[in-house]
């Protein structure tokens, strides 16, 4: 399919009639075309369209449609069947009541399309672009950030069903590309144990049969690979994806010694965000917080928040389960300053906020980051008691650190094995510590002195600064807009079906919610245009009864 430009022209007088008259109210899709136009344009897509070939579909309509299917959380099927039947799509993209519309397969071409092109943030940039000459964007205004986490399109898998499910999904791929091959090398008892999906409740239920079980499964897994290395007729074999992924997978659960395989332990086995979790979801992952696991992928979505303007998402960003919070800041600042959407505050949890990326984000984009740090994690700290490294004074230029009972340090040396930052340390003297009368409350050592660690200055600096800030009210006013973000998880997933991935891989999943992202922003415009006001947080009935809190 090619693409020819075409000017755009109005919406059908038919239609106009129709829609007006089935909506004489207007809603969310009217309201979109009459305010914002189409939203997009052929030329926004003319990278992704070759200039010859027969004319394909204007990319501008299915552009709209595939956000239209995410405002409403539909299937391809279900969002071209609207485009058929439903008058206020067919008025936001100016069809004719006439209109056939098209075949649904068109869409998932779309996306392969946008996802080719390394245009998945297309959609959200334009949009975003139009808000902006709208005034409903505040340049460096106030912005927050926050992660779910998103469900992938796979089973969870235990250990034994993966290696199971991994050779499956080898030998079904070599049964399409290489079918006589594979019937000259399967024995019959694969046919029985590979010919269906591997289930646990398939397995035998002691311990010692189902060890037994994984070393059949890694003997026939070890034979397959021989087999495809020996097969120097058919070399492009060992290149087929599913088999290159048998080969991963085997290396993670199996050790080979004296010419055979053995089944890893939990302890020899490599760490949790390095191993495949399904062999359909290579880039999948499985992860913990607290009391919940999934396999799967973390989204990051940063919004406005500015009282004045409606809640805009700005930025998206998608990474496996297992991929920490700490370093996104980073990532998501680098994103907006290219799109030239930096706030001026930055409004974040405490899994974002270590002290080199307070010092990063202010230096690099003078942007300050709002939101808790880790408290101090000694034992000083947490009785409330002791002597913790905030009641310590460091003269950083003399290299001096006074302990509250006035003593000085007599060494300042470079840590030796450095952890959790720590870069220098000042040790005191065992003479001034042994008699001090403070020491139950600096250490619990029993003959060696008070030994404090610290990070750089300028991490040291501005993380006492922070923790200090932090309990005042000030503070607590500022970042109680933060919570904000929750109820943007709670509507992309109630709404747009954000926590289960469509596709398989992280690019699709990332390209969901991009377009997520996008149909947020299009409600939330619809709400700010009509005047709805933004809902208040639930309280029960019981708890409006409290008179302490109406008293308050």
């Amino acid at each position: 399919m090619s693409l020819h430009p075409l000017a755009l022209e109005s919406v059908p007088g038919p239609t106009a009639q129709v829609a007006h008259a089935a909506f004489p109210k207007g809603n969310l899709y009217l309201t979109i075309r009459d305010e914002l136009g189409t939203v997009y344009r052929d030329e926004h897509f003319a990278t992704l369209f070759p200039v010859r070939g027969q004319p394909g579909l204007p990319p501008w309509r299915l552009a709209v449609v595939t956000v239209l299917q995410f405002v409403e959380n539909l299937s391809d099927r279900q969002a071209a069947e609207a485009v058929r039947a439903r008058i206020d799509w067919k008025y936001l993209l100016g069809l004719d009541l006439t209109d056939p519309g098209f075949d649904y397969s068109v869409l998932s071409e779309f996306r392969a399309r946008l996802l080719e092109g390394e245009a998945e943030r297309v959609l959200l940039d334009i949009l975003l672009t139009k808000l902006q000459e709208l005034g409903l964007f505040k340049a460096r205004g106030r912005q927050r950030t926050d992660s779910t986490h998103v469900l992938a399109a796979v089973r969870k898998l235990n250990r034994l069903e993966r290696v199971g499910e991994t050779l499956r999904a080898a030998l079904n791929s070599l049964a399409v590309v290489a079918p006589e091959w594979l019937q000259a090398q399967a024995p019959e008892a694969w046919y029985e144990r590979y010919g269906r999906r591997v289930e646990n409740y398939q397995f035998p239920k002691t311990e010692t049969a189902r060890q037994d079980l994984a070393k059949v499964i890694g003997a026939d897994g070890q034979h397959l690979l021989k087999a495809l290395d020996a097969a120097s007729d058919h070399p492009w074999l060992r290149e087929v994806p599913a088999v290159q992924m048998l080969r991963r997978v085997w290396e993670e659960q199996y050790i080979e010694q004296a010419g055979s395989l053995r089944w890893r332990t939990p302890e020899e086995m490599p760490p949790p965000a390095e191993l495949i979790s399904s062999p359909y979801d290579p880039g999948a992952r499985y992860s913990t917080k607290q009391s919940m696991e999934w396999v799967g992928y973390k989204v990051h979505l940063t919004e406005t928040c500015d009282p004045e303007t409606p809640h805009l998402i700005v930025n998206v960003e998608t990474t496996p389960a297992s991929t920490p919070d700490d370093p996104m800041v980073a990532v998501v600042h680098a994103s907006l300053a290219k799109r030239n959407r930096l706030p001026t505050e930055h409004l974040v949890d405490k899994g974002y906020t270590d002290a080199q990326m307070l010092i990063d984000s202010q230096r690099d984009y003078q942007v300050r980051i709002t939101g808790p740090v880790a408290e101090d994690p000694s034992w000083q700290a947490r009785a409330g008691t002791g002597f913790d490294k905030s009641h310590f004074h460091v003269d950083w230029d003399r290299r001096v650190v006074t302990c509250p009972a006035g003593h000085q340090s007599i060494s300042w040396l470079k840590n030796s094995y450095p952890k959790n930052g720590v870069v220098w340390e000042a040790r005191f003297a065992r003479q001034d510590c042994t008699p001090c009368p403070f020491r139950v409350q600096c250490t619990h050592a029993k003959v060696e002195p008070r030994i404090i660690g610290l990070q750089t200055r300028e991490q040291h600096e501005v993380l006492q600064a922070a923790r200090h800030r932090q309990t005042t009210e000030e503070f607590r006013a500022e970042y109680a807009a933060r919570a904000g973000i929750e109820s943007t998880h709670e509507q992309a997933i109630r709404r747009c079906g954000l926590r289960q991935s469509r596709y398989i891989g992280l690019a699709k999943t990332h390209l969901q919610q991009v377009i997520t992202a996008t149909a947020l922003n299009l409600i939330r415009f619809g709400e700010w245009w009509a005047g709805t006001p933004l809902a208040l947080t639930r309280i029960s009935r019981f708890a409006q009864l409290n008179p302490f809190v109406q008293a308050a």
